[in-house]
């Protein structure tokens, strides 16, 4: 069993379900149950698969809820580009958390990769 909160991947993910929460307020009120829950959730899970694919046994499962947390990268991702687009925030107000999104997808993609070889 892996020790996450040891795991920079996870530390990132953290960081960047701190940096969605604080984006989420300025969504409008009426986005309460769409863009807005469906934004914080799917940080939340970034961070919390990884978590959870740490608790796995087999390098196999850890391997698999890599990949789920990559596909809640990729939903969050794709929610900024909404929220600019309906001109919710604006680009400008998405440029850190986009590079952190990269940053994270690069790392948990590495680990993926290091897990293949084995």
């Amino acid at each position: 069993m892996r020790d996450f909160k040891k795991l920079e991947i996870w530390k990132n993910g953290i960081e960047l379900v701190k940096q969605v929460y604080q984006l989420s307020r300025k969504l409008p009120s009426e986005e309460k149950f769409g863009l807005k829950s469906q934004i914080t959730r799917a940080a939340v899970s970034i961070p919390s698969n990884i978590a959870e694919g740490c608790s796995r046994n087999s390098e196999i499962e850890f391997k698999r809820f890599l990949e789920i947390a990559i596909g809640s990268l990729f939903e969050v991702e794709t929610q900024l580009i909404i929220s600019v687009e309906l001109e919710f925030v604006s680009s400008k107000e998405t440029e850190n958390l986009i590079l952190l999104i990269q940053k994270e997808g690069r790392m948990i993609n590495s680990l993926i990769n290091k897990i293949k070889i084995r």
